[in-house]
């Protein structure tokens, strides 16, 4: 059985393409409030799960003991465009831990904000590991490093720390694992674009990590601090998550400490709903981003969180998305399907 149609692309009037795709919204005790699609398939969440990968960061000690700032700590949950503060910010915490971008195993690509590569590119440089849209999360698994290696050389300790069995990773995998409540130790494991493991992971058990991350319940005393801490500091610091233009800091920045949410690559999302203690985790299943997990996204956000005009003119637009070609002439549109609709219906309060 097919996943149900999630968001159409229309060409004028008529409906050029469809993306199907899955999602659920769970409480912090796992019961489901919303279950569309196969929710039970797993799946690699890639990036979406940044913030979980982070808590042992916070609940280590890490982030005390360097002082990291609420900057600092939404770089780490972050995978953003390579704008300068995204860059400057990630060196930074480098230099306080007495390393620079040579330790970290990321690997380097151009900046994703058109504008950066182009400045990038006018001034002769070439990009660095530190423009790599995941250059925050490997500076903070490096400052976890920095307190697993108990005073010996960290530049020698971190070496191979993207690596399943080394230490770091072992914390973040434990951390997620804690959080998800699914055995990582017997499920799928892929390489992700940064080079750490991914771990295929059900869509059910995804949107319960991100419920007890909105609310602490189900997740041990250290982590429930770690979650609060770095919900409070994205929400302080949207721009880190994502940057310029990018959906999850205009939500963000909008909605607060409403919502914490986090795209991934081929076509998920996750996100935290603290006031109702809500988690969210969503699938696209060809993998689209732009074009119909943001839709989705938006979709839950605007049947969830409206509350005055304010909130629904920030959703609108991204609910139903003009389509131009480049001349700017409107050709289409991106719209919820009927049955992401009607399932949302019974979720609007």
């Amino acid at each position: 059985m097919s996943n149900p149609v999630l968001v159409e692309a229309l060409r004028g009037d008529t409906v050029e393409s469809a993306h199907r795709g899955a999602l659920v919204v769970v409480d912090a005790d796992g019961a489901t409030v919303l279950a569309l699609g196969d929710v039970q398939r797993p799946v690699f969440p890639r990036s979406a799960v940044k913030l979980l990968q982070a808590l042992p960061l916070v609940a280590s000690g890490a982030a005390e003991r360097w002082q990291l700032t609420d900057a600092e700590l939404a770089l780490a949950c972050a995978s953003h465009g390579g704008e300068p503060a995204h860059v400057a910010t990630a060196a930074g915490l480098l230099a306080r831990l007495g390393l620079d971008a040579s330790v970290l195993e990321c690997g380097a690509h151009w900046p994703g904000h058109e504008p950066a590569t182009r400045a990038l590119a006018r001034s002769g440089a070439e990009p660095s590991a530190l423009h790599n849209n995941c250059s925050g999360k490997h500076s903070g698994l490096a400052c976890l490093g920095c307190l697993l290696a108990g005073g010996a050389d960290a530049r020698g300790f971190l070496s191979g720390y993207t690596q399943p069995q080394h230490p770091v990773m072992r914390e973040v995998s434990a951390a997620l694992q804690a959080a998800t409540g699914h055995d990582l130790a017997h499920a799928p494991m892929g390489i992700d674009g940064c080079s750490i493991p991914t771990f295929a992971i059900p869509l059910q058990a995804l949107a319960r990590g991100f419920a007890r991350v909105a609310t602490g319940q189900g997740l041990s005393a250290g982590h429930a601090v770690a979650a609060r801490r770095l919900r409070r500091a994205i929400a302080a610091q949207p721009f880190m998550v994502a940057g310029s233009g990018r959906l999850d800091t205009d939500l963000m920045a909008h909605f607060g400490e409403r919502l914490c949410c986090k795209v991934g690559a081929e076509g998920v999302y996750c996100a935290a709903l603290p006031e109702l203690g809500w988690g969210l985790a969503i699938k696209v299943d060809d993998g689209n981003n732009a074009r119909a997990a943001e839709v989705v996204l938006a979709s839950v956000a605007q049947a969830l969180l409206v509350r005055d005009e304010a909130d629904a003119a920030v959703l609108a637009p991204r609910v139903a998305v003009t389509l131009r070609n480049w001349r700017g002439t409107a050709v289409g549109a991106l719209r919820p399907a009927s049955s992401l609709q009607q399932a949302l219906a019974t979720l609007a309060r």
